[in-house]
């Protein structure tokens, strides 16, 4: 029985102590990770001082979730608690905690427990295989199908917005004990976080960027048609953007070329603090070949654009290489606000649509053209794959926040733990954390007939990761 987390630094963390998964002794032993994002955290932390007395070590809000459904458990005042107890503190966390959150923990002697937000903006699924031996079940939690898939387990469910899922030895119970909110997975998921042959709340994140690299393809189309512009070549920027720019070349009748080799052993330049860091890192990164640019016009696809370090410098290395004209298409609209709910994105003001038209966009990043996905397309193309989810979090593109609650001054609070100047004094002055780390939390245990598998106990990590610059999850609250 174990519980593991993938994890690496955001905002300029390091510090081990925030390393996930956290650990309380008290109630009970609790082993708890969390992916997500608490936007309520200075009310909590006013709860746990004044009220829990309980003391928070970090800036991570994983260990204050963990804080807050141990205290919960402690109010029942038991020796040993049952199952009705640990989904009365789930259900009474829910009403305390407003974000994006899905939680995966391990009581000493109990089971693992998995919860996700009424929301279920953050991904967390359940599957199983045949314990060794022939008898019983072992069972895991993960992010994403894709870690079932690759450890030989099947019958892989959604956690359900809401929803808690205890796992004994002796059995697995269900129960909604979150109400009342609108399921709005988070659509970023499908654009470039999830790995293609990952199933998220049902849809295949391959089909969803399939159908997205086909309705780019009618607006990219109507788009050249008006500004009287043709391509000779459709060409993606590895890795995410292939799986679209594929249908986007076919549906054009335009030849697809890989013109970009990737240097797989250079870091995520998404997270790297600092322009100067990212920019130098995007061409020790990407090599542009030469004969797939000269002499043509290129459609660059992209999954997205964010800060316009990576476009500008694609750009420009296509140029130095022969292109005419770059025309850039992106899989999603233009990003003009922050992620609250659990991605590791720049400020506004370092986000490079922001406050800009399409038009000043292109001339920020160097190309001669850039032509966005519309909204209701990228919608269409995920939700066409399971229409009972009837509203996504878009907060990025909109700045419309669905759990509510995001006012100007938690926005600015969260910048100013975001912004490059403030990263790069973290690392230069080693000031220790600002933000927590990112990425799923995996959880499994045999669950065998008369413990039969007790001893062939696994742990699995969950690679919530796309191949390319895996936008970064984090876990911060308000300092």
């Amino acid at each position: 029985m174990g519980i593991g987390h993938v994890r690496y630094p955001t905002a300029g963390s390091s510090n081990h102590a925030e390393a996930q998964p956290f650990y309380v002794n008290s109630p009970y032993g609790i082993v708890f990770a969390h992916n997500g994002n608490l936007i309520n955290t200075a009310e909590l932390l006013q709860f746990m001082d004044q009220t829990a007395h309980r003391h928070i070590n970090t800036s991570s809000d994983s260990e204050l979730l963990l804080n807050i459904f141990a205290d919960n458990l402690q109010k029942t005042g038991k020796f040993r608690i049952n199952e009705e107890d640990i989904f009365n503190a789930i259900r009474d966390l829910m009403q305390q905690c407003k974000g994006a959150y899905a939680c995966v923990a391990m009581l000493a002697g109990f089971g693992i427990i998995a919860f996700r937000d009424p929301h279920g903006i953050r991904p967390v699924g359940l599957a199983s295989r045949v314990a060794a031996g022939g008898q019983g079940k072992d069972y895991l939690f993960a992010s994403e199908s894709v870690v079932a898939d690759a450890s030989g387990f099947t019958d892989w469910e959604d956690v359900k917005p809401g929803e808690a899922v205890i796992i004994t030895r002796s059995s697995v119970s269900r129960r909604q004990v979150g109400h009342g909110a609108a399921f709005a997975p988070d659509i970023f998921e499908y654009v470039y976080f999830a790995r293609p042959d990952s199933v998220l709340d049902g849809i295949s994140v391959y089909r969803s960027r399939m159908a997205m690299g086909d309705a780019l393809a009618d607006e990219v189309e109507r788009v050249l048609r008006e500004k009287q512009l043709s391509v000779d070549v459709v060409i993606p920027v590895p890795d995410t953007s292939r799986v679209a720019a594929l249908n986007l070349a076919q549906k054009l009748n335009v030849p697809y070329r890989e013109g970009f080799i990737k240097n797989r052993y250079v870091g995520r330049t998404f997270i790297m603090p600092g322009q100067q860091m990212r920019r130098k890192n995007v061409r020790r990164k990407l090599n542009a070949m030469a004969l797939e640019f000269a002499n043509k016009n290129v459609l660059i696809v992209d999954d997205s654009i964010v800060r316009g370090t990576t476009s500008k410098e694609i750009i420009q290395m296509a140029k130095d290489v022969g292109a005419k004209k770059v025309i850039v298409a992106s899989c999603a609209p233009p990003i003009r606000y922050s992620n609250v709910y659990g991605i590791d994105m720049p400020s506004r003001m370092e986000l490079v649509a922001h406050n800009k038209s399409t038009e000043e966009i292109a001339e920020a990043i160097g190309a001669d053209l850039v032509i966005f996905q519309t909204l209701p397309d990228l919608i269409s193309s995920v939700r066409q794959f399971n229409t009972d989810i009837s509203t996504f979090d878009c907060s990025v593109f909109t700045g419309e926040y669905v759990t509510g609650g995001v006012d100007e001054d938690y926005l600015a609070g969260l910048e100013r733990l975001r912004a490059d100047n403030v990263k790069a004094k973290a690392i230069v002055g080693g000031l220790g954390p600002l933000e927590g780390k990112g990425g799923g939390g995996v959880a499994e245990r045999p669950n065998g007939a008369s413990g039969a598998a007790s001893e062939d106990v696994e742990v699995t990590s969950s690679e919530s990761k796309n191949g390319a610059d895996t936008v970064g999850l984090h876990n911060s609250w308000k300092l």
